[in-house]
């Protein structure tokens, strides 16, 4: 596999794009939405809002805890997914910033 250069640019760059990797999939929108609207930690419901099996939701849930836009706590047996406010706040900024330097046409 090739390397990703990912040095060359900067760290905001790099975040930008790390979050909006972890935006890019419906899936991965639809699980922040239902955790939004849910405003509580939500253990195995997320598979049963989801047209998807519970492996594939869990490696959307794993992209999202990459980033950091969701965390887990471990209740017993299960994990419990939150959103993670602070990196809520901190992809609106970051994407504003980008959408407002644009300035096209």
């Amino acid at each position: 596999m090739g390397t990703t250069k990912k040095e060359l640019f900067t760290g905001e760059q790099n975040r930008l794009a790390g979050l909006a990797k972890a935006l890019a999939h419906p899936a991965r929108v639809a699980i922040l939405q239902y955790l939004a609207v849910s405003n509580k930690c939500v253990c195995g419901d997320i598979v049963d809002e989801l047209p998807l099996s519970q492996s594939t939701v869990s490696q959307h849930l794993k992209e999202l805890k990459k980033v950091g836009l969701i965390h887990g706590d471990i209740e017993g047996t299960s994990i419990c997914y939150c959103i993670n406010p602070k990196v809520i706040e901190e992809a609106r900024l970051i994407l504003g910033k980008f959408f407002t330097k644009i300035n096209c046409c």
